[in-house]
């Protein structure tokens, strides 16, 4: 396998902004952008912008046009293809991502096939240590039991990668589209440098979980602090979970402020080890807040803003949790480096 040549390495840094913007032409001029995200059909297709670091990802705001997200590195960036996967790097850090079709409807094979090429990419990328991923299907809770969609995904995840060290799980999040392409969408952050895995004391570690979750647990670390303190706390997708149980199954406020005590229970855990973090959600924090019913968004940005005040930059997206009976999802990055 072959890779862009890497640009001359930078200082290990990451910083995240959403930006309104209609395209991400004059963004991708940039030399040190690493990745621009598109949410939901208003934005270009990757085809209309053809280059590797423009990515849209199939989900929409329910009530506005939602901004563009940016990664700027550290130093200038490369950026090509290989083999169908999409990649930038400033030779510290580096984006890519993949989507495979699923063949009749089978997640599993599509999860196994796509994480099975993404695993012999990173390998031989000169990145192997993964800090963040994030995975986007159709239809996520379709089907019954251990025939549930993201059941199979889990399954199909853990037979492409191979065996896991849970002492090196990256943070994740695995989110419902409703478009019908049955496409499995999945980008990620990786590093030359591991991180540091962050688990929250209120809940069980997902990869931890009971079998009466699916005959594979979720492989993923419920926060990841990287390497470098010019670089964010990347948050795994976050819900109304207490130990491994569902909490607040009615309740959308309930839920939602569960789920904001658990992004704080682990932000606290991290400043043990990087007290240079913000201790609240805030300014340097970047959110996306995952919200089942559209109708729902005008209550959630007010209870946001009760809470967190008016200085936490959000973008809200229209999806379907891997609960049926959750109604929210938080994921983000906070302490960003402006």
């Amino acid at each position: 396998m072959s890779v862009a040549p890497e640009s001359q390495s930078g200082p290990l840094r990451l910083a995240v902004d959403y930006v309104h913007a209609s395209a991400p032409g004059a963004l991708l001029t940039l030399p040190e952008t690493l990745a621009v995200f598109g949410f939901g059909g208003l934005t270009p297709e990757r085809s209309e912008v053809a280059d590797a670091r423009y990515l849209r990802v199939p989900l929409s705001s329910p009530a506005e046009i939602a901004p563009l997200e940016v990664w700027r590195a550290g130093g200038p960036v490369t950026h090509g293809f290989t083999d169908g996967i999409a990649h930038s790097s400033d030779g510290e850090l580096q984006f890519g991502a993949l989507e495979v079709a699923e063949h009749q409807g089978d997640i599993l094979q599509a999860s196994q096939t796509l994480y099975a090429r993404l695993a012999a990419f990173w390998r031989g990328s000169g990145y192997p240590h993964l800090l963040r991923i994030w995975n986007y299907l159709d239809a996520i809770t379709d089907g019954e039991g251990d025939d549930e969609r993201y059941r199979q995904f889990c399954v199909g995840r853990v037979r492409g990668l191979g065996q896991l060290d849970t002492r090196t799980l990256p943070a994740a999040t695995a989110i419902g589209c409703r478009d019908g392409r049955r496409v499995l969408q999945v980008y990620w952050l990786a590093a030359r440098t591991p991180g540091t895995p962050v688990e929250n004391p209120r809940q069980v570690s997902a990869y931890r979980y009971p079998r009466e979750y699916g005959p594979q647990s979720p492989s993923f670390a419920r926060a990841l602090l990287p390497p470098s303190a010019q670089m964010p706390l990347l948050l795994s997708g976050t819900a109304s979970i207490v130990g491994h149980a569902s909490q607040h199954a009615e309740s959308l406020k309930a839920q939602l402020d569960e789920t904001l005590t658990n992004l704080d229970s682990l932000i606290a855990v991290a400043r043990a080890r990087r007290p240079d973090l913000p201790a609240h959600l805030g300014p340097s924090s970047r959110l996306k807040i995952y919200l089942r019913d559209g109708e729902d968004a005008d209550a959630v940005k007010a209870q946001l803003s009760a809470r967190l005040g008016n200085q936490v930059p959000f973008v809200l997206l229209q999806a379907d949790v891997c609960r049926r009976e959750l109604l929210v999802e938080i994921e983000g990055m906070h302490g960003v480096i402006a």
